[in-house]
């Protein structure tokens, strides 16, 4: 490949947890060098570890709740600009929650373009009562369920024959206990008392959160994460002609379920790439409130959902999505029947018009141009036909320049603190890292259900940071060719 032109203003696009945003965003930064866009993508933290380092870009934040002021702060300094959706909008708390959790006003007044999920996830944003009447909220959809499209999840279908193979027939079981068995014990909801009769401190996962609030999901999810326990070895003595996967959320802790494990006869824990051709593969979905069961929905599996302990509260103010997708069973028998049922063929993913329109409030993008496409158009608008962003004043670039090294070298000494809540060994696990061959495959299989009518150069320009450049072509000229068509 040779390098390309770099005509428009480049994007920044940040991966934290690899396994669930590398390939919907790598997805993306394809179809922004089919409109000539450069994109910068690779590991969040090191990203940031280098903002000062990087041109003047669109950074597409995926989140902006008061743990990104300070980030904000200094990549304003900078010139960045900052577009942002949030990538847990989907499956949400109740809205009073949502609000004191994930939305900042101090963050907002940074992030100058808003990419919502669907309907409900704008009208909520627009219900902030601190949101600016101005603030332009785009629905776009989101790329995660680009690749839930059948015409895109073809990208996965070798992943999903080799799981076939590898497991044979099997049920998925996912976990998202990551509040009562954090990958870290800092992250949990609550952290144990310091003194006797002391009450439990908040762990990072309350951030936001009400003491009474914290504490009921902690109960609830503390009842489930040990009926799921439970379950595990269930599963596995009922059906004994096919196998299960236990995956466990990307920042829960994977021990526990290993040990479990080595005590079952066919039971296989991993956490590998993306959910997607896990999905594929399976037979069935197990879960509890989990986001997978609305891509489950999306790719025609059945979903269960095993709800043993109830809060109303909580399963509808937090987990209805997911659970109205699902089958939804109340004890081990009914779950185990349920699952009996899909294996047979007489238990199917849910059919009917609630469902239906229940996904289309959530999410746009499902037919049409995909989110990564009407993204594009909000970016194009965004950027204009401007080759660079505005130079900050050089006594303010200078300012962003110290605080972005001096916080560099703060958070390489932090982490080796006692008690730190992201040692070196969360970061490995949540970003494991990928090789610039491997990721070449990647864009060459989105290249050919793309259409394969543009090229890409790629370079590593740092560890686990990677430059896409369009090869020089008329890139507006192709856009125009594609809507006429």
């Amino acid at each position: 490949m040779t390098a390309g032109l770099h005509a428009r203003v480049p994007l920044i696009i940040p991966v934290e947890n690899q396994v669930r945003e590398l390939d919907p965003k790598l997805l993306l930064a394809c179809v922004a060098a089919q409109r000539g866009f450069s994109s910068i993508i690779g590991s969040h933290r090191k990203i940031d570890f280098r903002i000062a380092s990087l041109p003047r870009s669109l950074y597409l934040c995926k989140s902006f709740t008061v743990m990104n002021l300070r980030m904000f702060r200094i990549m304003h300094r900078l010139g960045q600009k900052i577009v942002s959706w949030d990538e847990e909008a989907l499956v949400h708390l109740p809205a009073d929650m949502y609000y004191s959790r994930r939305l900042s006003p101090l963050t907002l007044k940074y992030v100058s373009h808003l990419f919502a999920w669907g309907r409900d996830n704008a009208e909520m944003w627009r219900r902030y009562p601190q949101m600016p009447g101005d603030k332009p909220i785009h629905l776009t959809g989101n790329p995660r369920a680009d690749l839930l499209r059948p015409e895109m999840r073809r990208f996965y279908e070798e992943d999903a024959a080799t799981l076939r193979r590898r497991h044979g027939r099997f049920i998925l079981v996912n976990t998202n206990f990551n509040h009562v068995n954090a990958f870290y014990p800092a992250q949990n909801l609550l952290r144990p008392a310091k003194q006797p009769g002391q009450p439990p401190s908040f762990g990072k996962a309350a951030r936001g959160m009400s003491r009474p609030f914290a504490e009921a999901l902690h109960r609830h999810k503390q009842a489930l994460f040990e009926h799921f326990l439970e379950l595990v070895p269930q599963l596995d003595a009922a059906f004994p002609g096919v196998n299960i996967v236990v995956r466990p959320h990307p920042t829960e802790n994977p021990g526990v379920y290993h040990e479990l494990a080595r005590r079952c006869r066919r039971v296989t824990v991993s956490n590998d790439g993306n959910v997607v051709p896990w999905l594929m593969a399976a037979e069935a979905l197990v879960h509890n409130g989990c986001t997978t069961a609305v891509e489950a929905y999306l790719v025609g599996v059945p979903a269960v959902s095993y709800r043993p302990v109830v809060d109303e509260d909580i399963d509808e103010g937090f987990y209805r999505l997911p659970n109205r997708l699902s089958h939804q069973c109340f004890d081990a028998a009914a779950l185990k029947d349920a699952v009996a049922g899909v294996l047979d063929g007489r238990v199917r993913v849910p059919e009917g018009e609630e469902a239906r329109r229940m996904v289309e409030e959530y999410l746009v993008g499902l037919e049409g141009p995909l989110a990564c496409e009407r993204m594009l158009d909000a970016i194009e608008g965004i950027a204009g036909k401007e080759q660079t962003l505005p130079s900050p004043d050089p006594l303010s670039w200078l300012s962003g320049w110290s605080l972005a090294n001096g916080r560099r070298l703060v958070k390489w000494f932090k982490r080796y603190l006692p008690g730190s809540h992201a040692p070196p060994e969360f970061h490995r696990h949540r970003y494991p890292g990928i090789s610039l061959e491997e990721l070449c495959v990647q864009i060459e299989r989105f290249r050919d259900l793309l259409g394969g009518n543009f090229e890409v150069d790629v370079r590593e320009i740092a560890d686990q940071v990677f430059r896409l450049d369009p090869v020089g072509r008329d890139h507006e000229q192709l856009h125009k060719r594609k809507l006429a068509s």
